[in-house]
């Protein structure tokens, strides 16, 4: 059998195959039932500390965007895309290998790496390369046409971070999913990091507001987790260390986050009140490509001029002009940016 057909067929049949391992077997590595966990945490924070008291517990479009962060996070991202872009990977090594005798992957440093390292590394550079990704959607017309449909949402909620056009997942993932997995960031480290920036962007777009001290508290609790249990090989604790041990070792990394990182998490870390401002309505003439790109980063807006919060955004009217009479259902909206 030929090379690429072989590499063809085992990428799609390996994630068919994973697919249904995820659905029947549940697992602390389970995307599946790791986006049914993250999304009933954010939507159990809404309804009990809601940042719009007067918006619906079940706010408009609900279900719909609850659709989509299945589609898009799961059936389309991680199995259809994520086995497209193996493909691809595949190709260029290989095409390298034979014309130039060098091994992209046997060469990269990053394969000696401790996981620690690949992960903020991975997480960063996916992270910059997608804001300028976001930039793109915005300023070329023939790409703002389907991200329209990410901004269609009129009354923001944690699941409207995953509605979006699947012609958004194949230009981020081509741009940049490809130079990852070149670096060797495998589906274990991707996994990682899509976890985390899955939680982040739910946040973001939540009905909730939440004290940076809270926040920066989290953030020190998740680094903590792996240094008490030594995950990534960081030794920084005895192999034998006792459970109360790590237990301290997670509530001083929680201090630490407290006093170390709340005051300067809301110029890091994106947040429903700076990004509450991505999807106004009306925004000066000056910034109308958009302003607060930022995914899970707003250090990149920071740097580089974009970042905007005027006032509290809490009751700004969302969308864009023309919204109204924008398509409202799934299948019209995935069609929209091929027919406008």
């Amino acid at each position: 059998m030929p090379y690429y057909i072989r590499v063809i067929l085992d990428g799609y049949s390996g994630y068919a195959g994973y697919l249904w391992h995820e659905i029947t077997n549940p697992s602390w590595h389970n995307y599946f039932y790791w986006l049914i966990g993250v999304s009933l945490f954010f939507f159990l924070l809404e309804w009990m500390r809601p940042w719009r008291t007067d918006q619906s517990k079940f706010r408009k479009d609900f279900w719909l965007d609850a659709f989509y962060m299945f589609f898009n996070f799961f059936l389309f991202s991680l199995i259809i895309y994520n086995a497209a872009s193996d493909v691809v990977v595949n190709f260029v090594n290989h095409s390298v290998l034979t014309i130039s005798g060098i091994d992209l992957k046997s060469i990269n440093p990053m394969y000696q790496w401790p996981m620690w390292a690949i992960l903020i590394t991975g997480f960063l550079i996916r992270d910059f390369v997608q804001w300028w990704t976001h930039r793109l959607l915005h300023r070329v017309e023939f790409l703002w046409r389907f991200h329209k449909v990410h901004h269609s949402v009129t009354q923001m909620g944690f699941a409207a971070h995953l509605r979006y056009h699947w012609m958004e997942t194949i230009v981020y993932r081509t741009i940049e999913y490809l130079p990852l997995a070149l670096l060797g960031i495998g589906l274990y480290d991707f996994f990682v990091i899509h976890i985390f920036t899955l939680a982040v962007g739910h946040y973001n777009h939540s009905n909730i507001s939440i004290n940076s001290r809270v926040t920066g508290g989290i953030l020190g609790g998740l680094i903590g987790l792996p240094v008490a249990l030594n995950l990534f090989d960081l030794n920084l604790l005895a192999p034998s260390a006792s459970l109360s041990t790590q237990l301290l070792t997670i509530g001083a990394c929680v201090g630490a986050g407290v006093i170390v990182l709340s005051p300067i998490m809301k110029k890091l870390f994106n947040s429903p009140e700076m990004h509450i401002w991505h999807h106004a309505y009306n925004i000066p003439e000056e910034r109308r490509y958009g302003v607060n790109f930022g995914l899970s980063l707003v250090i990149w807006d920071y740097l580089f001029g974009t970042a905007y919060i005027p006032e509290n955004g809490r009751d700004i009217r969302l969308g864009f002009p023309g919204v109204e009479e924008f398509p409202d259902t799934f299948s019209k909206q995935v069609k929209y940016g091929f027919s406008e």
